[in-house]
């Protein structure tokens, strides 16, 4: 297989991975939130998200140490090396697990009625041992695969495990199971997302040969990767994560906690999917631009930037004309007080993604120090804005203090990006999207409040686009590669029907910008 088809296979596995996991795991969710109501749901949250600082903190450094020496190896034809390699590591994880399970009985004997009040804690930790252990483990298996750019495997893992774990909560809906079913549930699926893992990347790994073990230099570079990746990882976790569930539980109660987990993971997901895989190649596509020189990254970053602002802004009006709609359609009435939440939360996550093309270029100028100050100053403002304001103002505090989180971390990603690149972004284009979603929300939102709330959400979300579209037309929002792109899908697909249509593309290729393309 040459390089280009590998990179269209690896695209095209990776997207069956990620919108498989996303889409069946986001309708999981939604089927366990209207199950067990608010309440119930927070209490879940909290344990979940104590699974989730648990994994990252077990995994600090070793999956993304699997990923990236794994594909060294390979591509120095040093495969030899690998089981030695994946040895090591996974020694290193359980010595992270150890220290996270030793940590959370600390926690537990101390401070567990102030973290997860009413709760059994004995059989909680019980629990966290269990399913810490095998979605770490599941976690590194994935990344091994990403190393040896095998994402067939990945998508494969999704394709099974997921729907399983979907078909696994239908029937404990159906058998009106308690919260303490559903995290047997968890568990089952840790087992078998655990299993699928192992048995993909099993046929991978090359022989042992006897006498070999790893290079001095290649550990010691595998030990610093592994300090600074834990590190990152760690206090990241705090900054990315909804920690706001922990402080929730702890002073607004369990109800606040369920319906700001709503909110949130329908924000995260609905601005991951937007952009899809784009995202996930943004890495590789700014490292191969810096290869070519500053100036081909910097027009990279400028154009990735507008781009993600396009797919993004539509998602913020969305979110503040139907935000309350689509809570209602997606999780029930009982969950109408996530509504404004939801607009809030989608509008940080939009400005996390727009600046991914920012992240994307310190990572790959080898700005890691600086990213890990940023990370570290991020989460602890965050820690510190969630015990004021949820404290003082429960559910809206844990939301604004998310989106000003959100804001703060964007800023300074930009401002570093553009002190590397030495170049601006297109200020005068990025705010006319912005005035296009604006004017396009104003527009649907008469829509919105409809007792079916199926009707705001499909007819007002459509009417949104379709606006919205024509206005960044208008407006200049496009450059004249992009437009003539359309103009190709719009001849060929409708042979250059209606005319009128024809005309207008023409018309605004005319006053669009020749730029390169992100």
């Amino acid at each position: 297989m040459n390089q280009r088809s590998r990179t269209l296979s690896n695209t095209f596995f990776s997207s069956v991975g990620m919108y498989t996991e996303y889409v069946l795991g986001m309708l999981t969710s939604i089927v366990i939130a209207r199950h067990l109501g608010p309440d119930g749901f927070g209490a879940y949250s909290l344990v979940i998200w104590l699974v989730g600082l648990g994994v990252a903190i077990t995994n600090s450094g070793t999956a993304s140490a699997a990923i990236k020496f794994v594909a060294e190896l390979r591509g120095g034809e040093r495969t030899e090396l690998i089981p030695y390699l994946l040895d090591y590591l996974r020694r290193a994880q359980r010595l992270f697990l150890l220290v996270v399970l030793l940590a959370g009985a600390a926690t537990f004997v101390f401070a567990g009625e102030k973290i997860a009040p009413g709760m059994n804690h004995r059989l909680l930790l019980g629990f966290l041992v269990v399913a810490v252990a095998l979605r770490a483990s599941y976690m590194f298996n994935i990344g091994v695969a990403k190393g040896f750019e095998n994402f067939r495997a990945t998508a494969a893992v999704a394709l099974v495990s997921t729907p399983i774990n979907l078909a696994l909560v239908l029937l404990a809906m159906w058998l009106d199971a308690p919260v303490e079913w559903l995290l047997a549930v968890f568990v089952v699926s840790s087992v078998v997302f655990f299993g699928m893992s192992f048995r993909q990347i099993a046929p991978l790994l090359p022989p042992r040969r006897a006498g070999l073990e790893l290079p001095a230099p290649l550990l010691a570079r595998v030990r610093r990767h592994m300090g600074w990746t834990a590190l990152t990882v760690s206090v990241g976790f705090f900054a990315a994560s909804e920690v706001e569930v922990m402080f929730l539980n702890m002073y607004a109660g369990s109800h606040a906690a369920g319906q700001f987990k709503v909110a949130y993971q329908l924000a995260i997901g609905a601005a991951t999917l937007v952009p899809g895989v784009f995202s996930a190649l943004l890495l590789p596509m700014m490292a191969g631009a810096l290869s070519r020189g500053r100036e081909v990254a910097a027009r990279r970053f400028v154009g990735t930037t507008s781009y993600l602002t396009l797919l993004a802004a539509p998602l913020i009006a969305f979110g503040m004309a139907f935000g309350g709609d689509a809570i209602r359609f997606m999780y029930g009435a009982e969950y109408a007080p996530a509504g404004p939440v939801f607009a809030i939360c989608l509008t940080a996550t939009c400005v996390a993604a727009m600046t991914a093309g920012a992240s994307s270029l310190l990572v790959s100028a080898d700005r890691q120090r600086s990213i890990l100050l940023l990370v570290v100053v991020c989460g602890l403002i965050k820690l510190g804005l969630d015990a004021v304001l949820i404290a003082h103002f429960g559910l809206y505090g844990a939301a604004f203090a998310f989106l000003s989180v959100a804001c703060v971390s964007a800023v300074c990603y930009a401002a570093i990006a553009i002190r590397a690149s030495h170049a601006q972004p297109e200020w005068g284009r990025l705010a006319r999207i912005l005035l296009a979603a604006a004017l396009a929300g104003i527009v649907a939102s008469p829509l919105r409040g409809h007792m079916q709330p199926l009707v705001p959400v499909l007819f007002g979300g459509t009417l949104l686009v379709l606006v919205y579209a024509l206005l960044t037309l208008l407006l200049g929002c496009w450059g004249r590669g992009d437009i003539e792109h359309l103009q190709h899908l719009h001849q060929r697909f409708a042979a250059g029907r209606p005319r009128a249509g024809a005309r207008f593309l023409e018309w605004a290729s005319r006053r669009a910008p020749a730029e390169d393309a992100p």
